[in-house]
C-alpha cells in the first residue's frame, strides 16, 4: 500500500503569490525527487480560496499532487441558498478529488456535530468525492484513558453511513475513505504521543471499521499532529501508520517533501 501524504494549509498563506511560489516549489520538488517519492501519494489541501488557482497550476503541471478541499457543504450536494457554502458537486467539477471532514477546528469553532458530518459524507459519495475523516481525543480525554471510547462514538458516523446506504456506496467507502487520526492535544501544540501510542491508536481504529464492514480492514489510518521532518521516520516505521496530515511543515516545500520521502522508505 502507498503511503498517503496530506498538506492541510488551513488558512495558509496570505497571498496569492505566496501560494504559487509554494506550488511551484511543490511540483519542482516532485519531479526532481520522483524515485523518492514513488510510493506515495501527495496531497495538498489549500484554502477554498486558493482552490482554483491551485488546480489550475497543478493541471498544467503536474497530475503527481492531488488536490484536497478542507471543507464541503453539509446542506446541499448540489447548489442552492447557502452563502458562503461550496458544495461537493462544485468541487467535483473543479477538479477536487477530496475533502476534509471531521477535523477539530471544525468541530470545535464551528459546532460540528455527527448529523452535520454524516450529510458531509453523503453529500461527498453522492458526487463521487473521497473523504478524509478527521477524529481524535482531547487532552483531557487522553488523560483520564478515554482516547479509545472518544474515537469509538466519532467513528459511528462510518457505521450509520453504511446502515442507510445502498451497496454502491459501500463499495464507495471501502475505495474513497482515509481515516486521519489526529489528537487534539497534539494539533499544532509541538506535543507529540509515542509511535507505539498511536500504533495501538490505529490497531483500535482498524479493527473498530472492521466490524462495520470487513472490507474497510484495508482503509488507510493517517497520523496528524505535530509532524516533522525530525519525527516522520519514526511513524513511518510503523506499519499500521499509512501515512500522515501535515499541518505547519506543509507550508514549506522541503520540509513537506522530507515527510513524504521518510514514508516512501
Amino acid at each position: 500500500m502507498k503511503s498517503w501524504i496530506v498538506g492541510n494549509w488551513k488558512l495558509n498563506p496570505a497571498s496569492v503569490s505566496a501560494v504559487q511560489a509554494l506550488v511551484d516549489d511543490l511540483v519542482e520538488g516532485v519531479d526532481a525527487q520522483s524515485t523518492a517519492l514513488q510510493n506515495c501519494h501527495i496531497m495538498v489541501a489549500p484554502s477554498l480560496l486558493h482552490l482554483s488557482q491551485v488546480e489550475d497550476i497543478l493541471r498544467t503541471k503536474s497530475a503527481a499532487i492531488k488536490l484536497v478541499c478542507q471543507d464541503v457543504s453539509a446542506l446541499s450536494a448540489e447548489t442552492g441558498a447557502y452563502t458562503g457554502d461550496v458544495s461537493a458537486q462544485q468541487l467535483q467539477d473543479l477538479g477536487v478529488q477530496w475533502a476534509i471532514i471531521g477535523h477539530s477546528e471544525r468541530r470545535q469553532y464551528f459546532n460540528e456535530d455527527n448529523d452535520t458530518l454524516l450529510n458531509k459524507m453523503k453529500h461527498c459519495a453522492a458526487q463521487g468525492l473521497g473523504v478524509i475523516f478527521c477524529i481524535g481525543e482531547s487532552e483531557a480525554d487522553f488523560e483520564a484513558g478515554n482516547t479509545t471510547q472518544v474515537l469509538a462514538e466519532q467513528l459511528t458516523i462510518i457505521a450509520d453511513f453504511l446502515q442507510h446506504s445502498e451497496a454502491a456506496d459501500a463499495d464507495y467507502i471501502a475505495n474513497k475513505l482515509i481515516i486521519a487520526y489526529e489528537p487534539v492535544w497534539a494539533i499544532g501544540t509541538g506535543k507529540v504521543p509515542s509511535v507505539e501510542e498511536v500504533t495501538e491508536v490505529h490497531k483500535f481504529i482498524r479493527e473498530r471499521l472492521q466490524s462495520f464492514e470487513a472490507t474497510l480492514a484495508k482503509t488507510p489510518v493517517l497520523y496528524g499532529g505535530s509532524v516533522k521532518p525530525e519525527n516522520a521516520q519514526d511513524f513511518a516505521a510503523s506499519e499500521q501508520i499509512n501515512g500522515v496530515l501535515v499541518g505547519g511543515a506543509a507550508l514549506k516545500a522541503d520540509s513537506f517533501l522530507d515527510i513524504a520521502k521518510a514514508f516512501s522508505k
